[in-house]
Order: structure tokens, then C-alpha cells, then sequence
């Protein structure tokens, strides 16, 4: 068991852990489920929560009965468009949007000297990070567009690692789906979970929510 003493770095995940963009993913599939008319409800929604841009198009398609109405070219055309609408959605955000106790956690582990990077399967992940006015705190980014495979495999959180130089041993991994604690966990890094204690009962440390995160909680929770 890796103790506190060894880690060296943080490994990000985005979304539920540093800010939470579900609000305006969920507003952008809303309209182009509306545009294509398909009934949006609360299962549909459910649904979309974690899976990827073609296999949420995929479900709101199968939902409304439409999933043979069109081609490969104009569904990669209509998950453009959501993505379009997203990127408008999330350059309102402000570093309001950053959620509780996450600025303070960052500026502690920059000020002890921790290396930081970020680990979001999004390709939106630096455009976040530029409204949320936090760039400077992850001057490392892995490159969605540079991994074979999505969480729960490791290949993120260990690409996270070799971004700061370090072993995955070294490093702490933050995520609140059950996946990306799979994915930290496959990827020999200590993992740190936030949310539902049934959802992310395979994590190293749990916190119910990013407030309780602080590095004195982590090296308390290690032991």
C-alpha cells in the first residue's frame, strides 16, 4: 500500500470533481433532441450521463423511434451540432462554477510543491479550464485524442502520470465515477473518490463531496 509520504502528484478527472458541466451537456442534447423530435424525460437524460457523443446520439435516436432515419454522415454532423451548442453553454462559465473547496485544494498543493494534471476524456477540458480562470494550475493536459481507450481502462491515469514524469505509484488520481476509480485503481495510482460510498466503494479514500478534500483528510485517510 502506497503511503502519503510517496506521492508526488494529482491526477484530475473533470467533470464532478472540478467543476460540473452535466448541467450544460444535458441542455445541449435537450435541444437537439427537441430539434429532431424525440420526447425528452428524466430516463433519457439519466441515460446520457458518462457514455460518449455518438452513444448519446445513439439513445436519443433509439428513444424517439428514429435510430434507421439517417445516415453515418448526418449523425456526425447532428453530434457536431450538440457539441457546437455546448461549447457556446460552457463559455458562460466563471470561476463561480468551480466547486467548493476545489481553488483552496489546488493553491495548496501548488504552494507543497505537487505536480498537477488533468485526465478528462473530454476534448473541452482546456476550454473549462480557461473559463474557470484555472489553465495556469495544469500545465498538463492529456490529449483525449491521443488514447486507444475510455475509462474504466487505465490508459488516461497512466498518461497522466508519465505527464508529470512520475510513477503511477506517486500519484493520487481524483475522479466521482465508478469507472475513472476503476480506471486510477488499474492504473497502480492511490484513488480518490467523490460522491455515493456504494457507487465508488472501490476507492482508496472517499469523501461525500469536494469540500472534504483537502491533503490533511487524504494523509489521514492513508494512514
Amino acid at each position: 500500500m502506497t503511503t502519503f509520504k510517496q506521492i508526488k502528484g494529482f491526477v484530475f478527472d473533470l467533470d464532478g470533481v472540478i467543476t460540473d458541466t452535466s448541467l450544460y451537456h444535458t441542455k445541449a442534447w435537450r435541444q437537439l433532441a427537441e430539434k429532431l423530435g424525440v420526447t425528452w424525460n428524466k430516463e433519457l437524460e439519466e441515460g446520457l450521463k458518462g457514455i460518449s457523443r455518438m452513444d448519446s446520439l445513439e439513445l436519443i435516436l433509439k428513444t424517439g423511434g428514429k435510430e434507421n432515419d439517417y445516415s453515418e454522415d448526418e449523425k456526425v454532423a447532428l453530434a457536431t451540432e450538440k457539441n457546437t451548442n455546448y461549447v457556446n453553454e460552457i463559455k458562460q462559465m466563471t470561476p463561480a462554477n468551480i466547486l467548493p473547496g476545489i481553488k483552496e485544494f489546488l493553491d495548496d498543493l501548488r504552494d507543497k510543491g505537487y505536480l498537477i494534471s488533468l485526465a478528462s476524456a473530454s476534448k473541452n477540458g482546456p476550454t473549462v479550464l480557461k473559463q474557470l480562470q484555472l489553465t495556469d494550475y495544469f500545465p498538463k493536459v492529456v490529449d483525449p485524442a491521443s488514447l486507444s481507450k475510455g475509462k474504466p481502462d487505465p490508459e488516461i491515469y497512466i498518461k497522466g502520470a508519465e505527464l508529470l514524469n512520475l510513477a503511477p505509484e506517486e500519484c493520487i488520481g481524483v475522479e466521482d465515477a465508478k469507472a475513472g476509480i476503476q480506471a486510477i485503481n488499474a492504473a497502480n495510482e492511490t484513488s480518490v473518490g467523490i460522491g455515493d460510498a456504494k457507487t465508488l466503494a472501490a476507492a482508496d479514500v472517499r469523501f461525500d463531496d469536494t469540500s472534504q478534500m483537502t491533503l490533511a483528510n487524504i494523509e489521514k485517510a492513508m494512514g
